[in-house]
């Protein structure tokens, strides 16, 4: 009994010396961080605010980095005592290239000499490939690594995120004093995963081995669990939570309660230049096109399988089919991305569908808007898609679209209701071929009318609408 008790007030004063030495650590750290803070704001610049806005991915050409170059844009024009500072992980990209990129990729030019870069070495700590198991918690707690890289070569008064790394901002709230805010296009954790790790469905995130597994699948729930409630603290840390859709708005509320600092801001889109082309009609072939990055939610392979199906029902029009051409247009972050585009074509060829089928990586804004120009058809496969840029896009260039009755698509973009229909919604392989075939014998006055709608419907997204409704959510941390 002696011994269990010496055993016992051992380890609680073990326990005491390293909370101690973490606390001294913590605020030397602090401190050192302080006096880098003041010495970096020099004199010169007292009624300047350096606004850092964490994006390690700032080069990779998607949706999220429209949102980001045209919050910077938008702060630009509203702010003249600004400085903004990108924190990225592109360290391979000069700071004119990837400003060069913005410009090609989405049209979006930028004072350049009021923007600066901080490039982040240690991005390999947030990559997926890194964790093959409890991935999110290897990220979530690689992003504190990478958040304390980042704070420690430039520390801001005002820290934005918009990539989703929730667990930085007590990095940059406790260490550099810095005001939080965020734009969140989707959740670390939703109900929806809860539910599939519940109940015992196998997905990209929830693999077939564990949804088998009883006691596998009791720790994967108990871990979201515990994630979820983590997430939870570190996001408190956030004076304003702007979120893109009805989607992330309703996980957002349900996750975190905090329904008053939360406000939907729909991503910008470039409607207004594409609602002006015009469509150039050619017999010989139907074009079909899909746009988004190559990642594995994004389930690139159910469109190759929408082909396939699309070909047996067309079984007994061989000239119909010859026609049909899907054209998939994506950016590849890294080498996980590139090595899904890979498979992709390689089950093309395993479906013999590679004379219908062509990829094109990373393409310039003015070829995309070639694409959009030809193209009868849309389609887009992720489920529970937090918004769809994509989807937005490709109705504002007059492109009828196919999206998947969840998420975003559902509850905020695509309205199938007759009178008033301006696209289509389907789940599986089988509707999603079967909405084509409609689209492709429908009458030029009925897909005329859908398209109609679906340009007058986009106006909400525009990006004047997105600039007016970010900078009012976030003024708080401006004030």
């Amino acid at each position: 009994m002696v011994f269990v008790l010496i055993l016992f007030c051992n380890r609680f004063w073990v326990l005491i010396w390293l909370l101690g030495i973490a606390a001294t650590i913590f605020f030397c750290l602090r401190q050192w961080i302080q006096r880098y803070k003041k010495k970096l704001h020099c004199p010169e610049s007292e009624n300047r605010l350096h606004v850092g806005i964490f994006h390690p991915y700032c080069n990779a050409g998607g949706g999220g980095e429209r949102v980001l170059w045209c919050a910077v844009r938008a702060l630009q024009n509203k702010y003249d005592n600004i400085k903004i500072v990108i924190y990225t992980g592109d360290i391979d990209a000069t700071p004119s290239s990837i400003l060069q990129k913005a410009k090609n990729v989405f049209n979006i030019a930028l004072e350049v000499e009021h923007i600066s870069f901080v490039y982040l070495k240690q991005r390999h700590w947030i990559e997926a490939g890194k964790y093959p198991h409890f991935t999110l918690l290897g990220q979530s707690l690689g992003s504190i690594a990478l958040g304390l890289e980042a704070v420690c070569k430039f520390p801001p008064d005002i820290f934005i995120d918009t990539m989703g790394y929730a667990y930085t901002y007590p990095v940059f709230r406790y260490l550099a004093g810095s005001r939080i805010a965020c734009y969140v296009h989707y959740p670390l954790i939703s109900t929806d995963m809860l539910k599939k790790v519940q109940y015992r469905q196998s997905s990209f995130n929830n693999k077939a081995y564990v949804a088998r597994n009883p006691f596998l699948t009791w720790i994967k729930l108990n871990y979201y669990r515990l994630l979820s409630k983590t997430y939870k603290w570190v996001s408190c840390c956030s004076e304003t939570i702007l979120v893109n859709s009805t989607w992330t708005e309703n996980h957002i509320v349900d996750l975190l309660n905090v329904p008053l600092k939360t406000h939907r801001v729909y991503p910008p889109c470039d409607i207004e230049h594409l609602k002006s082309l015009e469509h150039i009609e050619n017999n010989e072939e139907i074009l079909i096109v899909s746009v988004g990055q190559f990642r594995p939610e994004k389930n690139h392979p159910l469109q190759l399988q929408v082909l396939y199906e699309l070909r047996t029902l067309l079984a007994r029009d061989e000239a119909l089919w010859n026609r049909i051409k899907l054209v998939i247009v994506g950016s590849c972050r890294h080498e996980d991305d590139y090595e899904r585009l890979h498979n992709m074509e390689d089950l093309a060829k395993h479906l013999s569908l590679e004379n219908s089928v062509e990829f094109k990586v990373n393409v310039k804004y003015d070829e995309l808007l070639n694409i959009y120009k030809r193209a009868k058809i849309g389609i887009h496969t992720m489920y529970n898609e937090h918004f769809g840029i994509g989807i937005v896009e490709c109705m504002a260039a007059g492109v009828i679209m196919i999206a998947h009755r969840s998420g975003g698509p559902l509850l905020d973009i695509i309205e199938t209701s007759e009178g008033c229909q301006n696209g289509y919604l389907a789940t599986e392989a089988v509707e999603y071929a079967a909405s084509i075939l409609n689209i492709i014998l429908n009458s030029a006055e009925t897909n005329q009318n859908i398209v109609y709608a679906a340009r007058s419907s986009v106006e909400r997204f525009s990006e004047k609408e997105f600039d007016d409704q970010f900078l009012r959510a976030i003024s708080p941390v401006f004030v």
